[in-house]
């Protein structure tokens, strides 16, 4: 259902909206975690340290190609906010140009360097091959995930994150059952669960097409809605390639700390591995939150209701501060029990490597959560150079902590890596929330002024200066 996001009281628009992303994330790490779950308890713990190892170049795929389709959205839900129908379906057709050619360049770079990231990644000689396979596999199933991320995208921007929560939660139960199916009764081994994933994602995107072809008129393309305006494009890409960049820029992070990771071990690759998912788990509610602050923020940017994202966003600060604190204790105090639900046999090495992560994670999770909350906020208004910025500087710090600290303390000073760029990259985004609201305002001001000035005829009347817009493309 299309939702308008542009009236209402902005705290309660904004959880009801995050509370189906919230579940969608859940089913999505619950199908994550049961790939690492299945090929833990049925292939042992070499196939999970293969699939661990090697995630994060899966991970990288994923952030590039969500923080790219992300961006194209934004441009989408802006539209849809200032009642823009034409500007809509513009803005789905050079988003699907765009995104071919993600696929197409992603897809070629990794099939041609796959062999050379994997070995510069310090993946041990023991999993290497089963590493190879399970992540070149995922890669052919590139197309599937940019696809579902665009789909579900256009859906998000017109207001509706109920219906892509009811696709990704059949996405997800079908995906474990394929596993299973594959692994245990077809005996693929690793490369069964990575089979699951694409035919599970091919599934979803089939079945996004056939309900936006049937719910939603607004998205129902015709002739000339296909033919390109690069002015256009260049809107479009100058907020997804910097949002793409900003995920990219997190994803090397990821993958130098799991190539420090890797070079402890396989019971450490899948401590760290186990750890992880478990994190990832425990912090969706305030992921959630963001998300949906990102398309509150961008319709009523689109709208030029500043002061309701003003609104939004304090509000929603504060509630990530207590899920936060939340999360961290219970993550803190049971997270370790779950870890042993990985393994194949207890293994008490295991536990306490990924119990240490985790202890000293959660102590950071409040500046997580507002990276969230003031990152999403500026990409929803479509100002994506400081996002860019803290990725960067999270980049920066993550990579120092994980090289530096790993050498001098060991894993523990992996363990810091991750919450040390949280606080860096924190810092940056609620300082540049902050200027670019002053920014606004200030030429908010301007324009008054200058507008009264015309006015009193002090200032001679300047000629229109055509804008480029969904409505006068040719």
């Amino acid at each position: 259902m299309i939702k308008d996001m542009t009236v209402g009281n902005p705290t309660g628009l904004i959880i009801k909206f995050a509370i189906p992303l919230l579940l969608g994330n859940l089913f999505q790490q619950l199908y994550n975690i049961s790939d690492i779950l299945i090929l833990g308890r049925i292939l042992g713990v070499n196939a999970l340290a293969a699939a661990g190892a090697s995630a994060p170049i899966f991970f990288t795929m994923l952030l590039i190609t969500f923080g790219f389709t992300a961006g194209l959205c934004v441009i989408t839900a802006q539209r849809f906010g200032a009642k823009d129908e034409i500007g809509v379906r513009r803005s789905v057709t050079h988003s699907i140009v765009a995104s071919a050619a993600l696929c197409i360049t992603v897809t070629s770079i990794l099939c041609i360097f796959m062999h050379d990231i994997l070995r510069n990644m310090n993946i041990p000689e023991k999993i290497m091959d089963d590493a190879y396979r399970f992540i070149f596999t995922l890669s052919l199933g590139l197309v599937l995930i940019v696809g579902y991320n665009l789909l579900s995208g256009f859906i998000r921007a017109l207001g509706d994150s109920k219906t892509p929560l009811y696709f990704l939660i059949f996405s997800s139960l079908l995906n474990i059952l394929l596993n299973f199916l594959f692994i245990y009764v077809f005996k693929l081994g690793i490369i069964g669960s990575a089979l699951g994933t694409n035919v599970a994602m091919a599934i979803s995107v089939f079945c996004c097409m056939i309900y936006i072809g049937k719910k939603f008129p607004i998205l129902k393309l015709k002739k000339e809605d296909w033919k390109l305006n690069w002015d256009f494009m260049k809107t479009h890409l100058i907020v997804a390639i910097p949002m793409s960049l900003q995920f990219s820029v997190i994803a090397i992070g990821l993958l130098i700390i799991q190539a420090v990771c890797n070079s402890f071990g396989e019971n450490t690759i899948a401590a760290f591995t186990s750890a992880l998912r478990i994190e990832q788990l425990g912090t969706q509610p305030i992921l959630a939150i963001g998300l949906a602050l990102a398309t509150y923020s961008a319709q009523n940017y689109g709208a030029g209701q500043i002061k309701r994202i003003r609104q939004g966003v304090a509000s929603t600060s504060v509630i990530s501060i207590i899920f936060s604190i939340f999360l961290a204790l219970l993550v803190r105090f049971y997270g370790e029990n779950f870890i042993d639900i990985f393994l194949k046999e207890k293994n008490e090495e295991i536990i306490n490597i990924g119990h240490d992560y985790l202890n000293i994670s959660t102590m950071f999770y409040v500046f997580l959560g507002q990276i969230f909350i003031f990152r999403n906020a500026l990409q929803g208004m479509g100002r994506t150079i400081i996002p860019l910025i803290a990725s960067v500087t999270e980049l920066v710090m993550r990579s120092f902590a994980a090289v530096y600290l790993a050498q001098h303390i060991g894993y523990l000073g992996l363990c810091y890596a991750s919450p040390i760029a949280w606080f860096g990259a924190a810092v940056v985004v609620a300082l540049g929330y902050t200027y670019t609201l002053r920014q606004i305002r200030r030429q908010r001001m301007y324009n008054k002024v200058k507008w009264l000035g015309h006015k009193l005829g002090f200032l001679k009347k300047e000629q229109p200066v055509q804008r480029i817009s969904p409505d006068n493309i040719k």
